[in-house]
């Protein structure tokens, strides 16, 4: 069957303009109980409540973009994109959905089912590492190849990788939405998994941002730099004041000396960080 290859690196909208360049590609209704879903969809997760919207609208209105589906055995079809519709619909109670029959190897199956969890809904930056990576691994695909086929930068792709080196618990705690990827990234950074699990459960327990988390992480790599400079091991509780200065202020906060006589310099960024700061001190105050 011919048919073009570009259209994928720029997302699903360019895939489907594309639609009446396939051969036999019209839209067909196809019984719901004929449908598969697809064992190497990325996302794993399903929120329940989006589903129920979703389906809320389907009543309303109806399908509104096909799914696109391969043939299978015994005359069924497999699902590649369009699973969330897939769900709704059946909670709609609908018989029937619109869709796309496609023949499609294994590659592009994977490519079409990330670009559209990617683009239209926010994928869980874990799932998406899984999915990029089952490309890479089963595919042979680079990461610049993924890059230019997913409309992405490669950093992003290497970014998105190395949180699948976390240990377990916090790739959990970013899929659960305790975490975010940005707070998965610093954790990356680490080269101890001790050090990633003690951060990651502080970070999730205290509600600590992204950028008290680099602090906190920066400051644990610098004790071997401060021996070379002599400087003293700061005090246990010394070292507690220190992070609970970062935790409250959002700032750099660098505490020296010992606890009968130091300084305390907090620094700030931005004009943002000095009025959050003032706000601190008046609400001490009153």
């Amino acid at each position: 069957m011919a048919r073009k290859t570009h259209g994928l690196g720029r997302g699903l909208d360019s895939l489907f303009a594309e639609t009446e360049e396939w051969e036999g590609t019209g839209i067909q209704e196809i019984p719901v109980g004929e449908l598969d879903v697809n064992p190497d969809q990325p996302r794993k997760a399903f929120d329940e409540e989006s589903i129920a919207l979703l389906a809320e609208s389907i009543r309303d209105q109806g399908v509104l973009q096909p799914l696109i589906v391969v043939p299978s055995s015994g005359g069924r079809y497999r699902i590649v994109a369009g699973e969330r519709r897939y769900r709704a619909g059946r909670q709609a109670g609908l018989e029937k959905l619109p869709c796309i029959v496609r023949e499609l190897d294994i590659v592009h199956q994977m490519e079409i089912a990330l670009i559209e969890n990617l683009q239209r809904e926010d994928l869980n930056p874990v799932d998406a590492a899984r999915g990029i990576r089952a490309l890479m691994t089963q595919c042979g695909y680079t990461q610049d190849k993924v890059a230019a086929r997913l409309g992405k930068s490669r950093p992003a792709v290497a970014n998105l990788l190395r949180m699948l080196n976390l240990p377990e618990e916090i790739t959990d705690m970013v899929q659960s939405g305790q975490l975010s990827a940005g707070h998965a990234r610093v954790l990356a950074g680490l080269p101890e998994r001790e050090d990633q699990l003690r951060l990651g459960r502080k970070a999730a327990e205290e509600g600590l941002n992204v950028r008290q988390l680099e602090m906190l992480a920066a400051r644990m790599k610098a004790p071997a730099k401060k021996r070379k400079t002599g400087s003293r091991e700061l005090e246990p509780e010394l070292r507690e004041l220190q992070d609970r200065l970062l935790e409250r202020t959002g700032m750099r906060a660098t505490l020296t000396g010992t606890s009968r006589k130091g300084r305390i310099i907090l620094q700030y960024s931005s004009l943002e960080e000095l009025n959050r700061l003032y706000e601190i001190l008046e609400e001490t105050r009153g």
